[in-house]
């Protein structure tokens, strides 16, 4: 498979587990508003998650910089490291982020900002002091794909959807505890229904969410293979990212600013061990194990 096959089979996937998370919603929104027979908490649902969406979406660039303790750089301060950012975004036909900076040993960076023109990246300082040029390349084509291919939009959307289905399970699983509904039906056929439906509805409250958040998940590693192809197709040098890789993934060091929260974010995951990952526990991870991501980048043709 050559690089553009693997952006658009990346591209492609990821759009199907988008259809998916929608379907599932569109499921548990009918099955919910069928028991209950009235479709106000589904419309209550998505209010209330695109007002929260929509809040983090504009603010949450702040948010998560602020938490990983990054200090905004200027051009005459670290004049290489703005100079190679600049032409790798000349090279891409981005306008140049904002550049931050965070004290941590442990080597890592992620992007962040809800569009290309309010778009930001973060290093570590152990990243810039411990890889190579052709190395933080690699790193930087990476983060400036996933603001070029407007990913934090894309995860915003996935966690509307995802926070509509958890809500209305909660919801569901709250009006179930005091009652549920209590109108009375004396045709048979309807009650055999309504049994049915609520017994399916039962099982997407306790399901849903789970495969929701799997689904956001996979997206996210879908995302991050789809980074690593567009970053080797802009420095057409994908050996560079995997050294970044293996260097990154061999370092020892934790990186003490990264939470749950925020760990999805950054290049490589702070929380991934280096040993090998069982099958089903990479269902509830956010990056690719590094070892796949290299793999993919070797067997890539440019």
């Amino acid at each position: 498979m050559n690089l553009y096959q693997q952006v658009s089979s990346n591209r492609h996937k990821t759009w199907l587990l988008v259809g998916l998370s929608a379907s599932l919603l569109l499921l548990v929104g009918f099955v919910f508003s069928r028991v209950q027979d009235n479709p106000i908490w589904l419309f209550l649902a998505l209010a209330y998650t695109l007002i929260s969406s929509l809040v983090s979406y504009w603010w949450s660039d702040k948010i998560v910089l602020a938490m990983s303790q990054a200090k905004l750089v200027e051009k005459a301060d670290s004049p290489q490291l703005y100079r190679l950012v600049e032409n790798l975004c000349i090279a891409s036909g981005l306008p140049t982020p904002k550049i931050y900076v965070i004290p941590d040993s442990a080597p890592n960076a992620f992007a962040t900002g809800r569009d290309a023109e309010h778009a930001a990246v973060a290093f570590t300082s152990g990243l810039l002091e411990k890889l190579d040029k052709a190395e933080l390349e690699g790193v930087i084509a990476h983060e400036l794909s996933h603001i070029g291919n407007c990913d934090i939009l894309l995860a915003t959307m996935v966690s509307v959807l995802v926070g509509i289905i958890v809500l209305l399970a909660d919801w569901f699983a709250r009006w179930s505890l005091w009652g549920g509904n209590s109108r009375k039906n004396n045709d048979n056929d309807n009650n055999q229904v309504q049994a049915i439906f609520s017994i399916i509805a039962i099982i997407l409250a306790i399901l849903a969410p789970l495969f929701a958040q799997m689904i956001q998940l996979a997206i996210s590693r879908k995302r991050e293979f789809m980074a690593d192809a567009d970053a080797a197709l802009l420095t057409r040098y994908p050996d560079g990212l995997i050294r970044a890789l293996e260097k990154i993934s061999a370092d020892p060091e934790p990186l003490e600013v990264a939470n749950r929260a925020t760990a999805h974010l950054y290049f490589a995951s702070p929380f991934q061990g280096k040993e090998g990952v069982p099958a089903m526990a990479k269902l509830f991870m956010s990056h690719p194990p590094v070892t796949e991501r290299i793999a993919a980048l070797k067997g890539i043709k440019l």
